[in-house]
């Protein structure tokens, strides 16, 4: 049995509701088309690029890490991308209204969505992973581990309560981020190399809220809570986030696609 989130059929919402990052892979990858670039091809430097399309270091990085895990290009350590050793660059998927699994964060569904996304950082630090921890992520016991608490909101609407722990070696940029405004999935894409979510082990059960969680949700403890666990994998198939999540029953449905491998 898989069991798998689930993002909304592309084909319904228009280009300028995706997040930044996949419009701009869009335009790279139309440029790409359009200039018949053959697989060898070595594309203009990532400043170059960042100035054409008129986004950030980080966004345009985000990027091709999209275009790399699709296998449209290619990074060299030392000479930057190029287009990758194909017979020919895949033409875009037709619209579909079937759903398709896929590992995202909260801030990429709410913009494919419609939703407007914000954050608010209760905590960010580096300490030492624990021993569960560790054997978690596939970590040294006491190694740098990431740590953050944030309340996650869509539309002003508090939502979830997420506690993220990452590997800092995966991803040094983490510590340094401001994650009231940044997107931790977009981060993890542009870090050298990308840490692209492929896969993740999934988990939710429901309990009380704790006193803690009443205050900042401002609820009673009647409230149903939904805890979601989750330890997400990257394209090579290293743990790199153990997260939790504590939704308001009232603000979060789960839903799943169940499925016989046989």
């Amino acid at each position: 049995m898989t069991v798998a989130r689930t993002r909304m059929p592309r084909g319904l919402f228009a280009d300028d509701a995706l997040p930044l990052y996949e419009r701009t892979a869009k335009q790279l990858l139309d440029d790409l088309r359009a200039t018949a670039a053959h697989p060898g091809d070595r594309l203009p430097s990532e400043r170059a690029l960042a100035t054409r399309y008129a986004v950030s270091r980080v966004t345009l990085r985000a990027a091709l890490a999209d275009l790399e895990s699709r296998g449209i290009v290619r990074p060299s350590s030392t000479r930057g991308w190029f287009v990758a050793d194909l017979d020919q660059l895949p033409e875009p998927p037709a619209a579909t209204t079937e759903a398709t699994p896929q590992v995202q964060g909260l801030a990429d569904f709410a913009r494919v969505n419609g939703l407007t996304p914000s954050s608010r950082v209760l905590s960010a630090t580096v300490r030492p992973a624990t021993v569960s921890e560790a054997e978690d992520l596939r970590i040294a016991p006491g190694a740098d581990l990431f740590e953050l608490h944030r309340l996650r909101f869509l539309d002003g609407l508090l939502v979830v309560l997420e506690h993220n722990r990452l590997p800092l070696a995966a991803c040094p940029a983490l510590a340094e981020t401001d994650f009231n405004t940044a997107s931790l999935y977009a981060t993890l894409r542009a870090a050298d190399p990308p840490q692209t979510p492929r896969v993740a082990d999934y988990s939710c059960e429901a309990r009380h809220p704790t006193p803690r969680e009443m205050e900042l949700f401002e609820i009673g403890d009647t409230m149903p809570m939904l805890v979601a666990t989750t330890l997400t994998f990257n394209q090579a198939g290293r743990p790199i986030e153990l997260t939790v999540q504590v939704y308001r029953g009232d603000r979060y449905r789960f839903r799943a696609s169940i499925t016989n491998p046989a």
